[in-house]
C-alpha cells in the first residue's frame, strides 16, 4: 500500500470498515512508514477529541434518506 492510499483510507481504517486484507495492508504500511503512522495517530486523537466534545447524535431520518438517494445517484453516475 502506498502513502497516498493510506491518506485516502485513514477514516475507513479508524471506523473499522476497511475489511480483512485492506486493513491488514494498512496496518502493515503503518508499521513500515513512520510518517503515515504519525498522521494516523493525529487523526485518531482528533477524532476522539471531537467525539468527546460533541457526543453522538443520530441524523434525522429525512436527512438520511436524502443522503442515500444522493449516494445512489452518484454511484449510478460513476458506474
Amino acid at each position: 500500500m502506498l502513502c497516498n492510499e493510506v491518506k485516502r483510507m485513514v477514516y475507513f481504517f479508524l471506523d473499522g470498515s476497511l475489511g480483512g486484507s485492506k486493513e491488514k495492508d494498512f496496518s502493515s504500511h503503518l508499521s513500515l512508514c513512520p510518517e503515515c503512522e504519525a498522521r494516523t495517530r493525529v487523526h485518531k486523537r482528533l477524532r476522539a477529541f471531537i467525539e468527546k466534545r460533541m457526543g453522538r447524535e443520530s441524523a434525522p431520518d429525512r436527512l438520511k434518506q436524502r443522503l442515500v438517494r444522493s449516494f445512489r445517484a452518484a454511484k449510478a453516475e460513476w458506474s
